[in-house]
């Protein structure tokens, strides 16, 4: 969910009482079809009495309470802007991007244009012969705005539907590199929990006991600095919204940066202290204003050829220099 997406609120009132989720929210709801609230719920986009709920038929009662989150609607048309790419792979039928952070990858409310699709629609023109009837680049998988690094792009529907294959499969690889408060032990593990929406902050995933979605990080601690911070690499076996964020917050080593996630500002400059940072060094590590993370690694097999391809992306520049400061 983005920083824009609604929350709707609603009470089951007596009249539609035992009726199943679904067709009481049709009720309820105006203007929402049953396909589209089934959608959302079975998107864990739904709270049923403060817990995620994503099964469509159960029987409500009256006086629940329900918390439905409306995710920002993509922009129907976007136009080709052209707009900066850094442009690692591409031929007929896919993109290896290396995305900036601060660059959003779908237009939508809050970021009508300006994106990467847009960007994309731009370079790659009539090259595109479109996904699902529409000249249109395939989005495989996502990052966050502020998250930079690789992304792969289909641009036609046998690349596209190939390609999100090996993301359900788990053959596609992804490796990220991670700067963390304090140094994880053991220094090298898988965390596997469930993950669905935080209760009571709309913004924000969490770690949940039940209604969740499996979620596994494989990570491994790749430099400790002074006790104090870690680069550790993540390497998703699957792909929740925020998982390297909410894994490695729950596990007590939030990422440097993270304006969800992060750690308190007094507990991370109390921290940098007692690791003997002081000064610029310091305040420049408090100060930074993003997750540090960055998506560095890539593996995939071709959709065409069949050829196993894996890329790979330094870290940026504010990245690069935070890292430097944790020496």
């Amino acid at each position: 969910m983005s920083e824009d997406s609604d929350v709707l609120r609603v009470t089951v009132p007596e009249d539609v009482a035992g009726e199943r989720l679904d067709k009481a929210l049709v009720k309820l709801c105006p203007g929402f079809s049953r396909s589209r609230l089934q959608g959302l719920i079975a998107a864990n986009e739904l709270y049923l009495n403060g817990t995620p709920c994503d099964t469509s038929s159960r029987k409500v009662k009256a006086g629940d309470q329900i918390l439905l989150a409306l995710p920002d609607l993509e922009v129907a048309d976007p136009q080709p802007q052209d707009l900066p790419l850094d442009i690692v792979f591409e031929d007929d039928d896919l993109l290896v991007i290396n995305k900036a952070a601060g660059m959003v990858v779908h237009p939508a409310a809050g970021n009508p244009d300006g994106t990467l699709v847009n960007a994309l629609l731009f370079h790659c023109g009539e090259t595109l012969s479109g996904i699902n009837g529409v000249r249109r680049p395939g989005i495989v998988h996502r990052l966050d705005k502020d998250t930079s690094g690789l992304m792969i792009v289909a641009k036609n529907d046998h690349a596209h539907h190939a390609l999100s294959a090996q993301l359900q499969d788990r053959s596609l690889s992804r490796l990220y590199l991670a700067l963390v408060l304090g140094v994880p032990l053991p220094p090298q593990g898988t965390i596997e929990t469930l993950m669905g929406r935080h209760p009571t902050n709309r913004l924000r995933m969490a770690v949940v006991k039940k209604a969740g979605k499996d979620a596994i990080t494989h990570y491994k601690v790749r430099t400790a600095y002074h006790d104090t911070l870690a680069l550790v690499e993540c390497r998703l076996a699957t792909g929740r919204t925020h998982q390297i964020r909410v894994h490695m917050e729950s596990i007590g080593h939030p990422l440097i940066g993270d304006p969800l996630y992060g750690p308190q500002a007094t507990t991370l400059q109390v921290r940098l202290r007692k690791g003997g940072y002081v000064g610029e060094g310091a305040a420049a590590i408090a100060a930074f204003g993003r997750q540090a993370l960055h998506a560095t690694e890539i593996s995939f097999v071709h959709p065409r050829s069949e050829e196993k391809m894996t890329f790979s992306a330094h870290l940026p520049a504010d990245f690069a220099e935070l890292v430097n400061l944790s020496v």
